[in-house]
């Protein structure tokens, strides 16, 4: 009896503290959206989610946005590098203009004291469209020539000769062979050849965050924050926290009706806590190891992860898979509506792909990248077996459906295919370059390849990716991945060099050929008369400046866009990696003059056997 009186007796001491301590936290949850709705100004500019003040809770922005503001008119960022000056804020579009926090003159411009920027690059990134000047130090003089002679910076020291050339200067490469050093400035490109080399540095460049989009929070009447107990977004709201966006008819009468009903939540937590340990004891002990394995993976990388949604989220949000979009590799992809109206493509994914390579694949890619030529990925599911991916949705398909069809019925035009073709470049290029982890995507082909409503296109389908370190290249692998007519030499005999991002350039060069051609790289067969390899064929024509006889080749802007894409695709399948050029290479073969490109040696020795494997998807091997 007296255990039993002593139970019950702990057990009401237990339920007082709990109640207090619920409502002391929904407190300080009021206390949050009251904190955030304070408007702050630092100079001119308004400071909000992400950026906030330091003597502002840190909550109410996102970690590693702290602005000190230096005399009450100056928002200065700090990066690795130094501190940066905050010019401008485009909240419409998550950028910002920033400089330096030095005024830099002609005496440091000619005196090599100006280093390259070192930017955190898992908050933020370079728009693909920004300049940049190259400074070259160091220069000799009796290699000038007339060109970049013009580009000369007038220092007193002649010894010490500083060029200043454009990014898209084509005597940058020229330069870089006769100078010492070489340092690398971003700069606004509206600015770009306004004033002295000084005057444009000192009006900095443009930045763009990766944050969580605050618009959808702001809209419904809450302030954007960050709860670091669970490092993720939130909503604040009169009544609490939410997720993303404050529910309709949200408001201050919820927090008392909240506190109101907390000893009825109370008097549940014994309950709540029995539940808790049997989910603890029992949770994996019928999961398989590539569920823990994946739920672990989910754990360590949180913060970068998208929405984590339910099994019947994704039901909800596809209207129980009506609409299906098409089938991928791993799975099916049906279209859906997020709460917030927004349409998304919904890839649910094999059942049979038992260790979850792919899913880890993907979450880990996709999450780390903010691109306009990659597709962004929105959320996910995982509940043991049911695994789905939610990405943004994309109007036209994918690129294969435009490709490969009878010439007659060619749907793009020439302009339109090539655009194509140098936003692709630029994905990759970004893959390969832009992410402090360099992604090799290592499926290149039309079929992931998605369109927007503008034909833009965006790289998808990261279900064989690899990570690797910026500074790394080359990458071990065990086994061939990709899909036949794509994969390069490399990937499946070690013989022709080591698997780097070069695989996924001579996958890019292929692509491009098909769009040239028309046809399927696993079919060999050019017309209805002729068993030539279509690559081998089309290099004799280039070589011998023969006509192609393409269709819809207008006039003289279309034999042109149709000749880059040819010889960069053919540098692009060289045998040997090395003889590759690098996607930024790329991006600049396809978007500078034709009469700067001179057609590569032979790709191939020999045209490859008629017949195409039996199995073109070839899987990864672990």
């Amino acid at each position: 009896m007296s255990f039993k009186l002593s139970f019950l007796l702990l057990m009401n001491v237990f339920i007082v503290i709990f109640f207090f301590a619920v409502r002391k936290s929904l407190a300080a949850e009021e206390d949050y959206f009251t904190i955030c709705s304070v408007s702050r100004n630092c100079g001119r500019l308004n400071i909000k989610f992400p950026f906030f003040i330091l003597e502002q809770d840190s909550a109410c922005g996102y970690p590693g946005f702290n602005i000190s503001c230096r005399n009450n008119t100056q928002p200065i960022l700090s990066f690795p590098d130094g501190d940066y000056v905050i010019h401008d804020i485009f909240y419409q579009n998550q950028s910002f203009r920033v400089s330096k926090d030095i005024a830099f003159a002609r005496d440091a411009v000619c005196s090599h004291s100006i280093s390259n920027i070192s930017f955190p690059e898992d908050r933020f990134y370079l728009p693909s469209d920004q300049r940049q000047i190259f400074l070259l130090f160091n220069c000799d003089l009796t290699l000038l020539t007339r060109e970049l002679s013009q580009s000369k910076v007038n220092c007193s020291a002649e010894a010490n000769t500083t060029l200043a050339l454009f990014n898209n200067d084509p005597m940058q490469y020229f330069a870089s062979e006769m100078c010492n050093n070489t340092v690398v400035a971003p700069v606004a490109t509206s600015y770009e050849g306004e004033g002295s080399i000084e005057d444009i540095l000192n009006r900095g460049f443009v930045l763009n965050w990766i944050a969580s989009n605050c618009s959808t929070c702001e809209a419904s009447g809450g302030k954007c924050g960050f709860d670091y107990s669970t490092y993720h977004f939130k909503c604040f709201c009169p009544d609490r926290p939410h997720a993303w966006y404050c529910p309709p008819g949200n408001d201050s009468t919820g927090f008392v009706i909240k506190v109101a009903t907390a000893s009825s939540v109370a008097g549940a937590v014994v309950l709540i806590l029995l539940v808790v340990c049997l989910i603890k004891r029992f949770s994996f002990k019928d999961g398989t190891e590539g569920d823990k394995k994946i739920e672990a993976f989910l754990k360590g990388h949180e913060f970068q992860t998208p929405k984590r949604y339910r099994y019947s989220d994704i039901k909800t949000m596809t209207n129980s898979f009506r609409d299906k979009l098409g089938k991928g590799g791993f799975g099916d992809v049906y279209r859906g509506k997020l709460p917030d109206g927004r349409q998304v493509a919904v890839k649910i994914l094999n059942k049979s792909k038992g260790n979850g390579e792919e899913f880890m694949n993907e979450v880990a890619s996709v999450s780390r990248t903010s691109h306009v030529n990659v597709v962004s990925l929105l959320g996910f599911c995982f509940e043991g077996r049911r695994r789905a991916l939610i990405y943004e949705f994309m109007k036209n398909g994918s690129l294969n459906k435009f490709i490969f069809q009878e010439k007659e019925q060619r749907q793009l035009k020439w302009e339109t295919l090539y655009q194509i073709a140098v936003g692709i470049a630029r994905g990759l290029e970004y893959l390969h370059r832009g992410c402090n982890m360099r992604i090799l995507h290592f499926d290149i082909k039309p079929h992931n390849i998605l369109l927007d409503d503008e034909f833009r296109p965006k790289i998808s389908d990261f279900g064989l990716a690899r990570l690797c370190p910026e500074k790394e290249s080359a990458i071990s692998m065990t086994g061939a991945r990709g899909t036949a007519g794509y994969i390069a030499p490399e990937v499946y005999s070690r013989n022709f060099g080591r698997v780097s991002h070069k695989s996924d350039v001579y996958s890019y060069g292929m692509m491009i050929l098909e769009m040239v051609g028309g046809r399927q790289n696993i079919n060999v067969e050019v017309d209805h008369t002729s068993e030539i390899y279509f690559p081998y064929w089309i290099y004799s024509r280039i070589e011998l400046d023969e006509d192609l006889g393409l269709q819809g080749v207008m006039d003289e802007d279309d034999r042109e866009r149709v000749r880059k894409m040819i010889i960069v695709s053919l540098w692009c399948i060289q045998t040997d990696p090395s003889n590759r050029p690098p996607m930024s290479r790329v991006v600049e073969m396809m978007e500078g003059n034709i009469d700067s490109l001179c057609i590569p040696p032979k790709p191939f020795s020999s045209s490859p056997p008629r017949s195409p494997p039996a199995n073109p998807e070839v899987q990864p091997v672990s």
